[in-house]
């Protein structure tokens, strides 16, 4: 097997994935948005209709780690200069972006944030939004805001915990909420209506340094699944295996071993497509598969 020929086959078809990937694409939005204040301040002034919002410190992927309990990774994470603090995830798989999901991210932000021995007054003030590529919800508009109120009386409970969820499928150029969106889905930086975007995009897309952190990153990557997919598929292929044969076994314990570190925050939907090779609907049809 000539390793210098399946790189160099991975580096042609690594510059196609670059070609294609948008703000949607949480692997592209992690790569651009890690230090994009610019970026963090348009995207959330945007979507919470002010102008005066000022960031002063965003991450992507950043993991909040548990002993005891589950541990998660968030897609990016903003901080503004009232150290109010935002959770911004990026979701194409509606299964991804459940309510439970959007919860338990509002919490694990509680928890890394209030130190111990510090007063339950000193929780910060804190965003959950989840940009999805469908209306998740399903009432056809472009945002939802979710906050806790008081039943008998519809008066806020005012806890400073917010969650919101942006319909991505939402695109009226005549909003500024839709023009964001529009940008989010789109492959072209010169079709971009926001400069601050399609200037970054460009950058990733088109400048050789650019480029080459980009190749770099999905190699990087690519690697790290594989290795994850092959220890997974070695446990999965030696049960499957005596059942089914080895060769299937392996293929089922390998797709198995995507699904589920998927479905625990732990890669990608596009990092899985492009592993397995797969589409859409293939892997739609996988998610529900494993996750019954």
């Amino acid at each position: 097997m000539n390793y210098n020929l399946i790189s160099e086959k991975e580096h042609e078809e690594d510059l196609k994935r670059i070609s294609i990937l948008r703000y949607i694409d949480d692997d592209f939005m992690s790569i651009c948005f890690d230090g994009f204040i610019e970026g963090a301040e348009l995207v959330l002034n945007t979507i919470l209709d002010r102008s005066d919002l000022s960031v002063i410190s965003v991450k992507t992927q950043v993991h909040i780690s548990s002993f005891d309990n589950r541990s998660i990774w968030l897609d990016v994470l903003a901080v503004d200069r009232d150290n109010k603090i935002y959770n911004i995830e990026i979701q194409r798989s509606d299964s991804g972006a459940s309510f439970k999901r959007a919860r338990y991210h509002s919490s694990a932000l509680d928890s890394k944030y209030l130190m111990k021995g510090k007063n339950f007054s000193e929780l910060p003030e804190t965003y959950v939004i989840f940009i999805t590529e469908n209306d998740v919800i399903g009432e056809g508009k472009p945002i939802y805001f979710v906050e806790r109120i008081v039943l008998d009386s519809d008066k806020s409970f005012d806890d400073e915990e917010h969650i919101i969820y942006v319909n991505g499928a939402y695109k009226d150029d005549g909003t500024e909420l839709g023009r964001l969106m529009h940008d989010f889905f789109c492959t072209n930086p010169d079709d971009m209506n926001f400069d601050v975007l399609a200037k970054r995009a460009r950058y990733y897309k088109e400048d050789e340094k650019g480029v080459m952190t980009m190749c770099k990153v999905l190699e990087d990557m690519r690697n790290e699944v594989r290795e994850e997919a092959r220890e997974e598929g070695r446990k999965e292929g030696r049960k499957e295996g005596r059942k089914e044969g080895r060769k299937e076994g392996r293929k089922e314990g390998e797709q198995r071993g995507l699904i589920l570190a998927y479905l625990q925050n732990e890669i990608s939907q596009s990092a899985v497509m492009r592993i397995l090779n797969i589409t859409d609907d293939k892997f739609n049809d996988l998610v529900a598969c494993y996750n019954q």
